[in-house]
């Protein structure tokens, strides 16, 4: 078999010219020296892998599938490039051909740290915080001052509720890059503020920077630190200009949310569900549902203390299964022709198509929890698909919702949630769509407050273990003490017992948050639930 010629001194230089180009951000640089090299030598695996960097960067996941899969085929044992293919196929929702990519990139990933640090990625989003822990643990024994694994490692730490191993490689990556506005913003949320000396910090970092991503993590790691020191007005300052920050970078379709919101529910009736034939009968799934941060992860912790529930995360996989059931090709992520085609799927393969793609992240226990809180969205389509599975809807007072969601930065979810009116308008949906659903399909699912759970825990978790049909267990009630990972925004908070605490918060805040009680008010959201 003929053997390729190595590549010429220049194209490595171009190589080399590209790598430096996307550090900069500068995508079409590093694209023109890409293209360069392979019109001249087209099956270099490198510049292939180059391409797929870049529309990794670009969020273009097909390209980057494509360029990816170029390079295993042109250089099988390629590490690097099956654990960036492992990392697509999980935020595409392909489980079982990431869990393929991935063990191609164990076998192949030749003690190259890089390859270490991203095989961590995947298994994390796997829900193995354990298994990435150890992974990352050998990427820093070759590189212990490398910023991007430093950060890494510390998020594994916080996930598994060791904060103290999470400080240590944060104060590590600081000391080595001092500016680091995700470091600073993780050593903000790590411990609950005692003085002002961070906050010092914080405050000549942001008058320096000009980049909103930035930006947006040091004055979110500000307003954290004001509000733990009861400094409302400051805190609420700061969580403003992040969240403006964060705005700027985030493209929003309010459009399609709209008209996706409204097709379900002018298709998806009470006629419309009796009239589907028989969905698939498994009855281990268990959803937990509603809006972010009200209550959802402390309700999934109760009920995964008990010793025959498994915690799977916030799984993708409906609504990901929908999308590969349709071939959903929408220039919009969300629409009117995405509600309509899923109401028209065969029900039964579509409860089977999300099972199969879960199944790596669904453990050995007979029941799992899925606490992906927007699957509320698809709860007739739930009933249909999965018949046996239970969903439990969290409410919390709209207020509390709002302001809990704004004055959280989250990594790539939630975009309406930094803006004062579209967080409101997108909460008047969610509350009128529920209210529908309530009237449909009511007596299928259980609602419960955040409010009366964090009050008083016993009672809701007994309630909640009879409507699962499960024995009641002491250990739901120590749910705290869990070791289980959590990798949610409440991954501090979950560690502590339930509080009320943040019941009423809004209150503070009052003044500041005009634009989201005028507009649910004027869209006739109550601002607090009636109980």
């Amino acid at each position: 078999m003929n053997q390729s010629p190595p590549p010429q001194a220049w194209m490595q230089d171009s190589l080399r010219e590209g790598y430096v180009a996307l550090s900069r951000g500068n995508h079409q640089g590093a694209i023109n020296c890409a293209r360069k090299v392979l019109t001249a030598k087209p099956d270099l695996a490198e510049g292939h892998f180059l391409v797929g960097l870049v529309a990794q960067d670009r969020n273009e996941t097909g390209m980057a599938v494509q360029a990816f899969g170029s390079v295993t085929k042109l250089a099988p044992q390629h590490g690097a490039a099956w654990a960036q293919l492992a990392r697509l196929f999980m935020r595409m929702g392909h489980v079982n051909r990431a869990d393929e990519a991935l063990s191609k990139a164990v076998e192949f990933q030749d003690d190259n740290p890089a390859v270490q640090d991203a095989i961590a990625t995947v298994y994390t989003l796997l829900g193995d915080a354990r298994e990435a822990g150890i992974w990352l643990d050998r990427a820093l024994a070759s590189q212990p001052d490398n910023l991007p694994f430093l950060i890494n490692h510390a998020n594994n730490r916080m996930f598994l509720g060791d904060f103290d191993v999470a400080e240590t490689s944060l104060r590590r990556a600081l000391g080595n890059r001092p500016g680091n506005a995700n470091a600073h913003w993780l050593l903000s949320n790590l411990r609950k503020a005692q003085d002002r000396e961070h906050i010092g910090q914080l405050h000549q970092l942001i008058g320096a920077s000009s980049d909103p991503r930035d930006l947006a993590y040091l004055n979110y790691g500000l307003g954290k630190e004001l509000e733990d020191l009861k400094d409302w007005d400051a805190a609420f300052a700061a969580f403003a200009a992040g969240a403006k920050a964060r705005r700027s970078t985030l493209q929003y379709d309010e459009a399609g949310e709209v008209a996706l919101f409204d097709t379900l529910q002018d298709l998806l009736t009470g006629d419309w569900l009796a009239s589907r034939a028989p969905g698939c009968p498994d009855p281990s799934p268990i959803f937990i549902v509603g809006q972010p941060r009200t209550g959802t992860t402390l309700v999934e912790r109760i009920i995964t203390s008990h010793s025959q529930v498994h915690s799977a995360g916030e799984l993708r996989q409906f609504d990901g299964a929908i999308r590969r059931l349709l071939n959903y090709q929408g220039k919009s992520r969300n629409s009117a022709e995405l509600a309509r085609g899923a109401s028209e799927l065969d029900m039964a393969r579509l409860g089977e198509a999300y099972l199969s793609t879960s199944r790596k992240l669904r453990g050995n226990l007979p029941r799992f929890v899925d606490k992906l809180p927007t699957n509320y969205r698809y709860l007739p389509l739930i009933l249909a698909a999965l018949p046996n599975a239970r969903i439990i809807h969290l409410r919390r007072d709209p207020m509390d919702a709002c302001f809990a969601s704004f004055k959280q930065l989250f990594a790539d979810a939630y975009p309406h949630s930094y803006e004062q009116t579209e967080m409101a308008r997108h909460h008047a949906r969610y509350h009128r769509m529920m209210g529908v659903w309530r009237q449909r399909f009511g007596e299928r699912f259980f609602e419960v407050d955040y409010e009366a759970v964090a009050a008083n825990p016993e009672p809701h978790a007994r309630t909640l273990l009879e409507f699962l049909d499960l024995p009641w267990e002491p250990a739901c009630l120590e749910f705290h003490q869990q070791d289980a990972a959590v990798t949610t925004a409440s991954v501090v908070q979950v560690r502590e017992a339930a509080h009320t605490r943040s019941v009423g918060r809004w209150r503070r805040y009052a003044t500041q948050l005009t634009s989201i009680s005028d507009t649910l008010t004027a869209l006739g959201i109550p601002l607090e639930h009636t109980r």
